[in-house]
């Protein structure tokens, strides 16, 4: 079982090809592909933290279909744009604000926005988080788990950790 993290995957929300420029030329199909990229990279029994800003503009039916799609136990760390159709939906292993984990004898502390410290700072903890679209500027041990950062998939820690730049996002085949 291997453990993931994303954000921002913002199902159903067209203000992500404007704003964020994601490379699709309508909503549907930009949720088709993240769809189709979660599960090319999660497997059914992994485990994935989404922290936050899951759909926008969807209905509770829609949410609780795109989530019995995606493989893998989901566990949500609420955003600014999940509302209460996306925290009440069935598909949520849990639903927090903020959650700590150990991920292989590393800490990692989770919520959707970025802190400017966060606790263990200094001994070594990591700092993850969503909300930025990978706009802030990088910090120490703090890593943007954001679908546009990483390819629109989600991300392992190892993976987080041993990437030394930011990939800058591209369209995933």
């Amino acid at each position: 079982m291997a453990v993931f993290f994303t954000s921002d995957t913002h199902f159903g929300d067209p203000r992500v090809l404007r704003i964020d420029k994601r490379p699709f030329k309508t909503i549907p199909e930009h949720d088709e592909a993240l769809v189709a990229y979660w599960n090319e990279t999660v497997a059914p029994d992994d485990e994935v933290w989404h922290l936050g800003d899951f759909a926008l503009h969807a209905r509770p039916e829609r949410i609780d279909e795109l989530l019995s799609r995606l493989n893998g136990h989901k566990h949500l760390i609420v955003g600014n744009n999940d509302g209460p159709a996306t925290l009440a939906a069935k598909g949520w292993a849990d639903v927090q604000t903020y959650a700590e984990l150990n991920v292989g004898g590393r800490f990692v502390v989770m919520c959707h926005y970025a802190f400017r410290t966060w606790k263990n700072m200094g001994r070594g903890w990591v700092d993850l988080h969503g909300h930025s679209h990978g706009k802030l500027k990088p910090q120490t041990r703090q890593y943007d788990v954001g679908v546009d950062v990483w390819n629109y998939r989600p991300i392992t820690l190892e993976t987080i950790l041993g990437t030394r730049r930011r990939p800058k996002p591209t369209l995933a085949s």
